[in-house]
């Protein structure tokens, strides 16, 4: 059995106003039902530990976290070699509640975008009203970066944590690596 690396292997950027970085594995399953159901809850938090986000909300930790998709989706992460274990603990939860529980780790990349520029360096990129006092920590948005779909959250102040198709991870890296350039600041935020 072959080993299970990332997109890009862990790829990092330093050369320009802010930094790029691939993260690890991600441990990520799909949650898709009735997100006011007491069960759906229930099989999100238990396999994290961590209290519901709200609507356009992320709820993350370390590797851990709760990613709101949709009105009736959610991303649930967990560390990657646990994702087995808490799918199969989320379906159980779940029983004959109408839901599906995917797991799709591998079918994703997820990058780091750090430093006193991320903000101003994704607003080129997305439709998003970045403003510090419009985008805060922990508010989440799908949408589109340049061409192709992405999703991101507001990890802390300066970081941002973005999720692309796997297919489209170096697309997305050089995306960032060129919005990034040195001098290319324009002094937004």
């Amino acid at each position: 059995m072959s080993n299970a690396v990332s997109a890009l292997n862990g790829v990092t950027w330093t050369q320009g106003i802010a930094t790029v970085t691939e993260v690890p594995l991600q441990g990520m399953i799909t949650l898709r039902g009735q997100l006011t159901d007491a069960k759906v809850k229930k099989a999100a938090m238990s396999a994290t530990s961590l209290e519901m986000p709200g609507h356009g909300q992320a709820n993350c930790v370390d590797d851990r976290g709760i990613c709101w998709m949709s009105p009736d989706e959610l991303l649930v992460l967990c560390p990657y070699d646990a994702v087995s274990t808490n799918l199969k603990q989320m379906q159980g939860v779940l029983g004959d509640v109408h839901s599906l529980c995917v797991n799709v780790s591998d079918a994703r990349a997820v990058f780091d975008l750090s430093g006193d520029n991320a903000r101003e360096v994704l607003a080129k990129l997305v439709p998003v009203d970045l403003a510090p006092d419009q985008f805060t920590v922990g508010m989440f948005r799908r949408t589109r970066m340049a061409q192709v779909p992405a999703a991101f959250w507001l990890h802390d102040n300066d970081s941002f944590r973005i999720i692309c198709f796997r297919s489209q991870a170096q697309y997305v890296f050089d995306l960032l690596t060129v919005a990034s350039q040195r001098g290319s600041a324009v002094d937004v935020f």
